[in-house]
């Protein structure tokens, strides 16, 4: 009976486990979808404006790659670090216009260079104080800030982050190096780095995001067949994508960009499309 009894609590432990395991995973993978939709609005509202998408995207881009390294800390050190890179962040986010609001109280720089000065500052406290994934997203953001104020250095920093042994800043980085060769017409070598991010398929950067920036490349250098054919495998890809109990994935944001730069590209081919899964689907 006792035996019997300390089975049951060591399978109640294994479960109280394995529950808030689970339920720690979960929220890691809602976070990170939450972010790439939030990044794909973002990408889509500043594409054309050349180095702003780089410095716009900055704080949101830090979130993605926090998302992993939370889920790590869970000592003192780990949560100082946080914060350090929390303050850092905010930085990032602050509004650039030459008069505060009216009506608020809102910290503002009067020029993007004042506000890249101020976030190197602080990043590079980070990634003075601190090792390990902290200071190579720090690193990070040393780089893309220094886009603004010395656009060789930055580009140099980047690509040297491209080679970091953690997966997450190394994509990061690779895909701001792209945009920035993109950004300064170098288009053959964005789509080197835009192709092997594709081939990478690194959850930080997913590749349907990658290729819909190499379908707007194809499209502007008058290769609308590669563009087409890009565009119909991410739509194709979503349409046909099904969950673990076959059940439909929603579309992300960037599959249904797709979907729509496909219909105005090649109406032809998107009628190819396989049929969309009913949207209201009777549950299991």
């Amino acid at each position: 009976m006792e035996r019997n009894l300390q089975c049951v609590l060591a399978r109640g432990k294994d479960v109280a486990k394995y529950s808030k395991k689970r339920q720690r995973e979960l929220k890691k993978d809602q976070f990170r979808d939450k972010t790439m939709q939030v990044l794909d609005k973002v990408g889509d509202r500043l594409e054309g404006k050349g180095r702003t998408i780089l410095y716009a995207l900055a704080g949101l881009v830090a979130i993605a790659l926090l998302a992993g390294v939370f889920s790590w800390w869970s000592n003192k050190k780990s949560q100082e670090a946080a914060q350090a890179l929390g303050r850092a962040i905010e930085i990032t986010n602050r509004p650039v216009q030459a008069q505060p609001l009216p009506g608020t109280n809102q910290p503002s720089f009067p020029t993007e260079q004042a506000r890249a000065q101020m976030a190197v500052t602080e990043f590079q406290k980070v990634a003075d104080k601190y090792s390990g994934q902290t200071r190579e997203i720090a690193r990070y953001f040393i780089a893309v800030n220094q886009l603004t104020l010395d656009r060789p250095r930055g580009l140099n920093e980047l690509d040297a982050l491209t080679k970091s042994s953690y997966k997450d800043v190394a994509a990061q980085a690779r895909f701001a190096l792209a945009q920035a060769r993109e950004a300064d017409g170098q288009m053959d070598a964005a789509v080197a780095l835009y192709k092997q991010l594709a081939d990478e398929n690194n959850p930080a950067i997913p590749a349907d995001t990658v290729n819909l920036r190499l379908a707007s490349i194809y499209e502007k250098q008058g290769k609308t067949k590669e563009a087409v054919d890009l565009l119909f495998k991410i739509a194709e890809n979503s349409r046909k994508a099904k969950s673990p109990e076959g059940k439909p994935l929603p579309k992300s944001s960037a599959a249904r960009e797709a979907e729509t730069k496909l219909q105005k590209l090649d109406a032809a081919r998107y009628a190819q499309l396989p049929p969309e899964a009913p949207s209201d689907l009777p549950l299991s």
